[in-house]
């Protein structure tokens, strides 16, 4: 959780300058994932002044570990907060196995994905033409 050195209680709400610097995240940044996660939404009073949550706070720490640390797209962090109910609030709950990741080459495969082979007659074929996909990319990066 944020470190805030401002003297207020932990349930306390923080504005968008505090957890800015509390989290050595952009002020307009925070505004820009306000646009993109559905679940982000801090209170607003008059004139517009955002006011962060603890939750909100835990959710933008959740979003930037999983954007800048995990290398989730920004929709994909979304999907995994969504379905994983790491959003900070219960009623976002679901299964953490969702989420689009930026490819790599030479990652191992999501750890806790299930996949069942007798669902689809085709998953077989698919997933050969993805690994293939897969190694062309990884020989391209290399070149």
């Amino acid at each position: 959780m944020a470190e805030f050195e401002d003297g207020k209680e932990d349930g306390a709400l923080r504005t968008i300058g505090e957890v800015s610097e509390a989290l050595n995240i952009k002020p307009h940044v925070l505004r820009y994932w306000e646009q993109q996660f559905s679940l982000l939404k801090p209170l607003k009073r008059s004139g517009g002044r955002r006011y962060y949550r603890p939750d909100d706070v835990e959710l933008v720490e959740s979003i930037n570990r999983l954007v800048n640390d995990e290398g989730y797209t920004l929709k994909g962090a979304e999907a995994v907060l969504r379905s994983s109910g790491k959003s900070g609030m219960d009623r976002r709950g679901g299964d953490r196995r969702t989420g689009d990741r930026r490819a790599n080459a030479d990652s191992a495969p999501a750890q806790n994905t299930a996949i069942a082979p007798d669902k689809s007659p085709k998953l077989g074929e698919t997933l050969a033409k993805l690994k293939a996909i897969r190694a062309r990319l990884g020989q391209a990066i290399e070149a």
